[in-house]
């Protein structure tokens, strides 16, 4: 029905545009003056009929299941959700909706089957209403915007207010996701902190965060110390960054002041393929190509290698990062100048002194810029990190041992139905808290090397 609603929409535009249009044409034709080109008459009404619509069916969307999980819960049997925690509630609730889907496993209780049933009759009926609340809202838009037409209508400034306001709809809605995230994070936490001491997780040196979750099951303390877990994350970070930063600012370089213009043209979009390589390819990369040679050429030396390496991981991330430090890297050295670099030369400084006392200092915030993005992209980075370096939390600081990171913690932890309602699945709430602290100080120190630089080069 989605898809039947939103295609209806576009058809409505497109009749609006064409028929309004038309119409201004028609005046203008007939000698009359108009205020606006009829291409704007034409997008008025495309843009009538479709902002309107477009924001009640994404709000209808985001609330519909809501509502109908709301009325389906309420109808259970007395007793069905009596006296059960929330991970029971969510369990049965999840159970209604495989049962809606036709995924029956074993033999349900007859009041899922009828929970069920309803769900699909609510569901069929919010679609159609959904195709009528489209069809009035389009009809409406189309009536009064085809009404509007006249010769002394300003439907650019109409058009015009109606981007305007767009433009600042999507600037607030990006500022309240921000802030969001932000507070999800910090109530979450709070959450956390109430049933684990903020001393344990700030000093803590072990992460084993395999509580009980029932009463009857045996499972250990727990330990939520992130210590180990941060260390992690910062030796593979490190090892990535220390290939792919000279790896991605020599090759820049050169394709910047030294290679011909032919094997620019070929050498940096292959280099740039780089960054559309999906993440897992360079987690397989990783575990079968990177991490044996490792262990092969440890054996071969006599120094002990685990099975999953920070160094297998973080090598294959150097990989991943070095168009992102080469493109940022190339682009600002392009932004410098011509101006510096022929005075440098008429000076008498060879291509090299130019390069290194000239261009790469006043390219210095543009390339702080690329080593941020990688910097960011390598701390966010799971899946070679899952595949390569391991899911143990390890107090060490040796590449050659098994580590895991924040983000492989997070994903771990939130696997499979969970109820937050435990100290195990709120801790990943605390770990994306901590990481969004140390992005954020990465982005501070950034911003005033950057300012920095630039004040003396501007």
């Amino acid at each position: 029905m989605t898809g039947i609603a939103f295609a209806m929409l576009l058809t409505a535009a497109l009749a609006g545009y064409m028929m309004n249009r038309r119409a201004a044409l028609a005046l203008r034709d007939g000698g009359q003056r108009l205020h606006s080109l009829g291409m704007f008459h034409g997008m008025y009404a495309a843009l009538a009929v479709l902002v309107p619509a477009i924001i009640v069916t994404l709000l209808w969307l985001a609330l519909q299941s809501s509502v109908i999980d709301a009325i389906i819960m309420s109808g259970l049997p007395d007793g069905a959700t009596e006296n059960v925690d929330t991970g029971m509630v969510q369990l049965i609730k999840s159970e209604i909706h495989s049962i809606a889907r036709g995924r029956v496993f074993g033999t349900p209780e007859p009041w899922k089957i009828e929970a069920a049933e309803r769900l699909n009759a609510l569901q069929a009926m919010a679609g159609w209403l959904l195709l009528a609340v489209v069809a009035l809202i389009s009809a409406a838009a189309l009536f009064v915007t085809r009404r509007s037409v006249a010769s002394e209508f300003r439907a650019r400034q109409a058009v015009e207010r109606i981007i305007y306001g767009l433009l600042i709809a999507c600037s607030l809605f990006a500022i309240f996701v921000t802030v969001g995230i932000v507070l999800s994070l910090v109530f979450e936490s709070i959450r956390f902190f109430q049933m684990v001491p903020i001393t344990e997780f700030l000093f803590g040196t072990s992460w084993e965060p395999q509580i009980p979750i029932r009463a009857d099951q045996i499972a250990a303390e727990g330990a939520f110390g992130w210590i180990p877990v941060l260390l992690g994350t910062l030796v593979i970070t490190f090892v990535a960054i220390t290939i792919s930063v000279p790896v991605g600012l020599m090759s820049a370089i050169y394709l910047n002041e030294f290679a011909s213009p032919g094997f620019r043209g070929i050498a940096k979009p292959l280099l740039e393929i780089l960054a559309g390589i999906p993440t897992v390819v360079y987690g397989f990369f990783a575990i079968l190509t990177v991490a044996p040679a490792i262990r092969a050429w440890g054996a071969a030396l006599g120094i002990p290698v685990a099975p999953n390496t920070a160094l297998a991981a973080g090598g294959v991330m150097a990989i991943m990062l070095i168009p992102f430090i080469s493109s940022f890297a190339d682009d600002a050295l392009s932004a410098v100048p011509r101006s510096l670099r022929d005075g440098s030369m008429a000076l008498g400084a060879t291509r090299s002194e130019t390069v290194l006392k000239v261009l790469f200092p006043a390219a210095i915030p543009g390339i702080v810029g690329g080593v941020l993005l990688a910097i960011s992209r390598a701390i966010g980075e799971t899946m070679i990190v899952v595949m390569a370096a391991g899911l143990i939390a390890k107090m060490t600081i040796n590449p050659l041992d098994s580590v895991t990171t924040v983000t492989v913690q997070i994903v771990t932890l939130l696997i499979g139905d969970t109820a937050f309602d435990s100290p195990k699945t709120l801790a990943a709430f605390a770990l994306g808290l901590m990481l969004f602290i140390v992005t954020l100080m990465i982005n501070i120190v950034a911003l005033r090397v950057v300012r920095k630089y630039r004040e003396l080069y501007d």
